[in-house]
């Protein structure tokens, strides 16, 4: 028989319980917004998770936050990477997440970091989607974007027949009618060494006048030089099979190289202070041998931090920036 008495905490029972339900999942979610990690690695691709694999295997808590738009998305294959060749760049990419999930330390969190602003525990950062989380060091990985000229033809075509790396692509488009699309001081330098693969035409694209020396290197490697600037690129895309250029000419092509200048996927780094260097492609970031940037407890490697970019040097440049980043916990 339940008397007043037993109902009443009968009932008080039943409101704690539910107000400690609710505490509990407020706690949960709390946690899911906020957690600490030794280092944090910004960027996912092959710098990023080279990186992060180093610390998950010393035992570290690593976060690596991926914003999902690698620079080499646009490439149906990488060629030359140790073990992969012939695979996509997400096949690639999945396998490491998969490797690097396999580690109970580690954990891949979809999304875009904002800022990043120092705090007791060493950085705060915040995400696009209000997340909080905090690190003694961050690893930056956030890779760089191309920007290619406006073109009409040519934005479809990249990673595909509008290329911009021969030890990448050569071997595939090899044979064809090749072009290189003077886009930089590095132009003369990527046709001489494109003719390895095909027939080359360099097209000046209103550059100016070719110097003795530069004149002498292209007519020994056998290649072309066209003054009338592209103005499209023609065929089914991705597909290329001629160029249109400025006086209406039309001259068949198989696939176009370009030296595309690049530019920051993120302004985190200059936001946080990180030194920078110019190189012939545009601005990387500035960082010693063991991938330490400007700032201090900040790395950076990868495409972000190098003037060339190599899938096979941006996960060399990872591997070091963890291990680096994890021995300076150690010995600061």
């Amino acid at each position: 028989m339940f008397t007043r008495r037993s109902v009443l905490s009968v009932g008080a029972g039943i409101a704690m319980g539910s107000l400690m339900e609710k505490a509990m999942a407020k706690a949960d979610e709390q946690t899911t917004k906020r957690q600490d990690f030794d280092v944090v690695v910004i960027g996912g691709s092959f710098a990023g998770q080279s990186a992060a694999m180093q610390l998950a295997r010393a035992r570290r808590r690593v976060l690596m936050i991926d914003a999902g738009k690698p620079r080499n998305r646009f490439a149906k294959t990488s060629h030359g990477f140790f073990g992969f060749d012939g695979k996509s760049p997400q096949e690639i990419v999945e396998t490491a997440h998969r490797q690097l999930l396999a580690y109970p330390t580690a954990q891949i969190l979809n999304g875009e970091v904002i800022s990043a602003e120092p705090s007791e525990s060493g950085f705060q950062l915040e995400l696009a989607d209000g997340a909080v989380h905090s690190a003694a060091r961050i690893v930056i990985a956030t890779g760089m974007k191309d920007e290619l000229p406006n073109i009409a033809g040519l934005a479809e075509r990249w990673g595909v027949t509008a290329l911009h790396c021969p030890y990448c692509h050569g071997y595939e488009v090899a044979g064809r009618q090749l072009g290189v699309l003077g886009a930089g001081p590095l132009s003369v330098h990527q046709a001489a060494l494109v003719a390895d693969w095909g027939p080359v035409t360099l097209f000046l694209q209103g550059q100016t006048e070719l110097d003795a020396d530069q004149s002498a290197l292209l007519t020994a490697r056998g290649v072309k030089i066209e003054p009338s600037p592209v103005v499209e690129l023609l065929g089914p895309a991705p597909e290329l099979e001629a160029v249109r250029l400025s006086d209406g000419r039309t001259e068949p092509l198989g696939a176009m190289f370009l030296a595309a200048r690049a530019s920051f996927v993120s302004d985190l780094a200059t936001r946080m202070g990180c030194a920078q260097e110019e190189g012939p492609l545009g601005p990387y970031l500035k960082v010693d041998d063991q991938k330490m940037t400007s700032v201090p407890n900040v790395l950076a490697a990868g495409d972000v931090a190098a003037p060339m970019p190599n899938a096979t040097l941006a996960s060399a440049a990872g591997l070091t920036a963890g291990v680096s980043a994890h021995q300076s916990l150690i010995f600061g």
